[in-house]
């Protein structure tokens, strides 16, 4: 076995770069980074919140940017519109608190029952209703957000498993990324260039 110049140097580069490191072969992310759930660097809520309001204006400019004919658009059969992703998350953003015992504003007529969510996101709207009742359902939801910044911690049943409000709050907001990147898809399916990427 014959090995060229090269590869002998990188093989020798390699190994010294082993020793001199000083390598631990007992290292650990739990014994060297011990996990410190009260350290400052934790992600803070506020930051939460702030993702919230990054996907609440995302939202806002591509449901302006798509033109009206396109919010009947849908990929196929069975699957949502685009008008019906952003009636969905308005309705999500009505309901969600109220499993936290926020009420949502009564002219949505949403309460905690999951058929008035369904309700809500089922109803005929124009394009510049959904573009308005999307706005006032992120204006909610940040508000509710920032009402329990000191109640996260608070034990609350999710369905038939207990869990609290913090991470309902972070199930909320992987919910609305999953759906902005459905919206973009739809987006750049139809030649719609979301306005953020110009």
């Amino acid at each position: 076995f014959q090995m060229n110049k090269p590869a002998v140097l990188l093989v020798i580069m390699v190994l010294l770069l082993i020793v001199l490191s000083g390598f631990d072969s007992s290292f650990s992310f739990e014994k060297d980074f011990p996990a410190d759930l009260n350290g400052p660097d934790v992600l803070a809520f506020a930051n939460l919140v702030g993702t919230v309001e990054i996907a609440r204006e995302k939202f806002r400019s591509l449901s302006v940017a798509m033109p009206e004919d396109a919010y009947l658009w849908r990929p196929m059969d069975g699957v949502r519109s685009v008008s019906e992703v952003y009636q969905h998350i308005a309705a999500d953003n009505f309901f969600v608190p109220t499993l936290m015992g926020i009420a949502a504003p009564p002219e949505t007529g949403i309460n905690e029952d999951a058929s008035t969510f369904r309700a809500f996101q089922e109803r005929e709207l124009t394009r510049d209703e959904v573009i308005e009742t999307v706005e006032a359902s992120f204006e909610f939801l940040s508000r509710a957000m920032q009402a329990t910044a000191n109640d996260l911690d608070r034990l609350i049943t999710l369905g038939t498993s207990e869990t609290t409000v913090g991470d309902v709050w972070i199930r909320a907001v992987v919910h609305l990324h999953e759906h902005l990147g459905q919206s973009i898809a739809y987006a750049r399916t139809n030649k719609i260039v979301p306005p953020w990427s110009n």
